[in-house]
């Protein structure tokens, strides 16, 4: 008997490449050539410093002739390269818990396979160890294990939360004196570099005029439509200025470049170039607290650009620095400024705190409501969403809404799921818009 002969499975279409603007592509390329930077240390001998964004000292940092490290934007890469989840999965075999962040466990589990970066390089051991701390107790723990990992200086420069609102000439020079006789010292004796504070002053004039132009480009969503998307495109926007470029002529000239696209954009009236395209049809503006999911970023962001919903501020935009709210790094006042700029990142700000700031960016950007992004294992950013939710829902009388992510774990990303959210929030925005326009019309 003849055996039927199988049909070959459909061939699946390919998934057509994403397409990038031209501030998109050149901020990968200088990603690339910092990864290179890094893995050519042990040749040329430089000395590597790892520090995390919030309120990371770059520009002290490159006093010392270091090389800045930023574990966590290694578990991002990780993630965007979709292979953290086997990293999160090695670092859970080792004993971290399931609640554990996965920044960290996608950074324990990259150091036990080899501690490959994304160029496929393996990454150097670190020289010093420097936090920052500003709000994440995570990171405390997280450098202890590092520091069990790699036996080398820590060096801890304590930030005092805002509890209450408003910084203090006592929480500034507490941190100064912190910088004078515990952070510079250890640098000097790690490196073999005497600090030079006019040295300092010249990074941070560069700072400020890089500063300068990322503000123009965060404000230029009050346009209709917006040029850009403040939280997905927002993650290349602050790569080079919340990492390893502040301070340089290269971050200068990117942002001078980026302004200038999206002037550009505004120009012609375009909206953001997003991987499936262009977005021009825009029919929700929204604010978004809390972090991206970085494994599957493009999925994530097409959903959004499905809807016509365009992000025109976000407050994960603000971790690495809150600038939009008239922060610049001042080279006349240089180790206040430092201090200053820690202090006033996102993470180390209170809970009300960051309500008035999503209600401002409401406001200021003209968005139809909040979208909060929580994500599972972040403490830092989850703790007190709900709360943050309502009370701008009721302070705004915009609607507001709660979906579940994670940042580098793609087992808890159900596209499904946060789909469904979706669409049953931007319901919830349409019947808004419904209500205001009858109101309006009885008046």
């Amino acid at each position: 008997m003849t055996q039927p002969t199988a049909r070959p499975s459909p061939a699946k279409p390919p998934i057509a490449e994403a397409e990038k603007d031209a501030s998109m592509l050149k901020q990968k390329a200088m990603m690339a050539a910092h990864y290179d930077r890094l893995a050519d240390a042990p040749e040329t001998g430089a000395k590597v410093c790892s520090t995390f964004v919030p309120g990371n000292l770059n520009e002290l940092v490159m006093c010392f002739d270091l090389i800045n490290n930023l574990p966590e934007v290694n578990a991002i890469q990780s993630g965007l390269r979709r292979k953290s989840g086997a990293y999160v999965l090695e670092a859970e075999k080792q004993g971290h818990s399931d609640d554990v962040c996965t920044y960290v466990k996608s950074d324990i589990g990259m150091m036990a396979k080899g501690n490959i970066g994304p160029n496929g390089r393996k990454m150097p051991d670190p020289d010093v160890l420097l936090l920052s701390y500003t709000g994440c107790f995570t990171f405390l723990k997280w450098f202890e294990l590092l520091r069990e990992q790699y036996k080398c200086p820590t060096i801890m420069l304590h930030t005092p939360y805002q509890g209450d609102g408003k910084i203090t000439p006592n929480m500034v020079q507490y941190m100064v004196r912190q910088l004078k006789e515990s952070v510079i010292p250890k640098l000097e004796e790690v490196s073999g570099v005497k600090f030079d504070i006019d040295r300092l002053r010249e990074y941070l004039k560069k700072s400020a005029e890089a500063e300068d132009d990322l503000v123009a480009v965060l404000k230029s969503a009050r346009h209709k439509p917006s040029p850009i998307d403040a939280f997905f495109g927002g993650i290349y926007y602050i790569g080079p200025i919340f990492g390893a470029f502040r301070g340089t002529d290269d971050a200068i000239q990117y942002y001078q470049f980026l302004r200038s696209e999206v002037e550009e954009r505004i120009a012609k009236g375009e909206g953001p170039v997003t991987p499936e395209g262009p977005m021009q049809d825009q029919r929700y503006r929204l604010v978004v607290e809390g972090p991206p999911n970085y494994t599957s970023f493009r999925q994530f962001w097409k959903m959004f650009y499905d809807e016509g919903a365009v992000v025109v501020a976000s407050s994960y935009s603000k971790v690495g620095g809150t600038y939009d709210f008239g922060f610049r790094h001042d080279p006349d006042r240089p180790l206040e400024t430092l201090a200053e700029y820690c202090l006033g990142v996102y993470t180390n700000r209170s809970l009300p705190m960051r309500v008035d700031m999503l209600c401002d960016y409401i406001e200021e950007y003209e968005a139809d409501g909040l979208l909060i992004n929580s994500i599972k294992s972040c403490n830092s950013f989850s703790a007190g969403q709900l709360l943050i939710m309502r009370e701008v829902e009721r302070r705004t009388g915009k609607p507001a809404a709660f979906i579940e992510t994670d940042l580098v774990d793609p087992r808890y990303f159900s596209p499904a799921n946060v789909k469904n959210r979706l669409e049953s929030y931007f319901q919830m925005v349409e019947q808004k818009r419904s209500g205001t326009r009858r109101k309006e019309v009885a008046a």
